[in-house]
């Protein structure tokens, strides 16, 4: 029989999956803008400031399930992955408004700077989908 820690674990660990692939794919086509406006960099803002959010829940949820389960690894993998999110949402952000404010005031290399900024935001995304999908495999792995 399997437990309800079993199927709330699967449930946070897809929306995490889901969210991290969603925000990834839909971030990239953000880089297309020319940030050359306020609006640009205050959307990109709210667009990973909305991920981090669903990510951080998301990774409670399933440390929370994966505890509850007994699947202390994985507790203590997506604990780590809500430290992440954190971290990225207090000093990304941050970064972005702060470029945002100079691209406002037309400052020489905060578009680049800007890019750069949200360059690394989804390449950090995709190490974390990376993380995901390599725990899912090796879950899968520990129940046969």
């Amino acid at each position: 029989m399997l437990s309800s820690a079993l199927y709330a674990s699967f449930f946070f660990t897809v929306a995490l999956l889901v969210t991290t692939a969603y925000f990834l794919m839909g971030g990239l086509p953000l880089l297309t803008l020319k940030h050359d406006t306020p609006l640009d960099a205050r959307f990109v803002r709210g667009f990973f400031n909305v991920y981090y959010r669903a990510a951080f829940w998301a990774s409670l949820g399933a440390f929370v399930s994966y505890a509850l389960w007994g699947r202390y690894p994985f507790a203590i993998g997506v604990a780590v992955n809500a430290c992440v999110v954190s971290l990225l949402r207090k000093h990304l952000l941050q970064a972005m408004q702060q470029l945002g404010a100079k691209i406002e005031a037309s400052s020489d290399g905060a578009i680049q700077h800007f890019r750069r900024v949200h360059t690394a935001a989804l390449c950090v995304n995709l190490v974390q989908l990376a993380a995901i999908v390599w725990g899912l495999l090796w879950l899968s792995q520990q129940l046969r």
